[in-house]
C-alpha cells in the first residue's frame, strides 16, 4: 500500500511540472505567458546567431558549443509551441457559438495565429533563418492584441 502511495506521489509530482493544470484552478497569468513566449523568441534568435558564428569551426570546443546551441534552439521552439497549445489553445481560447459573428471571427483568427506561430516555430527548428523569428514576433503581437481585446485584458 505504501508503494502505491509513493508511486501516486511521483505521478502527481510529474504532472504538476507541466505549464499549468486543467482542473480548472482559475489561476492564470496571461501576461507572464506572453513574456515567456517573447523570451523564447529572443533565445531562438540568440541560438541562430551563435550557430551561424560557430558554423565551419572544427575545433572540439566550437563543435561542442555548436551542438549545444542547436539543441537550445530546438528546445525553446518546442517550449514556445507547448505554451501555445497547452496554455492558450487548451485552456484559454474558448470555443465560440457561431451566433455571435464578431466573437466567432476573433476566435477563428486566434486559432489561425496559433497555427501560424506553431508552423514558424517548427521552421525555426529546421533552419537558421531569422525570417521565422521575425514572423513569430509579428504574429505573437497580433495574437496578444486580439486575445486581450477578446478577453478584456489591458494592453
Amino acid at each position: 500500500m505504501r508503494g502505491i502511495a509513493i508511486l501516486a506521489g511521483i505521478v502527481l509530482g510529474i504532472s504538476s511540472l507541466s505549464a499549468h493544470c486543467e482542473i480548472p484552478c482559475g489561476i492564470y497569468h496571461d501576461e507572464l505567458r506572453f513574456q515567456m513566449l517573447e523570451e523564447h523568441i529572443t533565445t531562438m534568435e540568440k541560438s541562430i546567431q551563435l550557430i551561424r558564428e560557430l558554423n565551419g569551426k572544427t575545433d572540439a570546443l566550437s563543435r561542442n558549443q555548436l551542438t549545444r546551441w542547436i539543441m537550445n534552439k530546438e528546445k525553446h521552439a518546442t517550449e514556445f509551441q507547448h505554451i501555445l497549445w497547452q496554455y492558450f489553445l487548451t485552456q484559454r481560447v474558448k470555443p465560440v457559438d457561431r451566433g455571435d459573428m464578431k466573437k466567432y471571427k476573433a476566435y477563428h483568427e486566434m486559432l489561425e495565429l496559433i497555427h501560424r506561430m506553431t508552423f514558424h516555430a517548427m521552421k525555426v527548428k529546421q533552419t537558421v533563418d531569422y525570417t521565422h523569428t521575425t514572423e513569430l514576433r509579428k504574429l505573437l503581437k497580433r495574437f496578444q492584441e486580439l486575445y486581450n481585446d477578446t478577453y478584456g485584458h489591458r494592453h
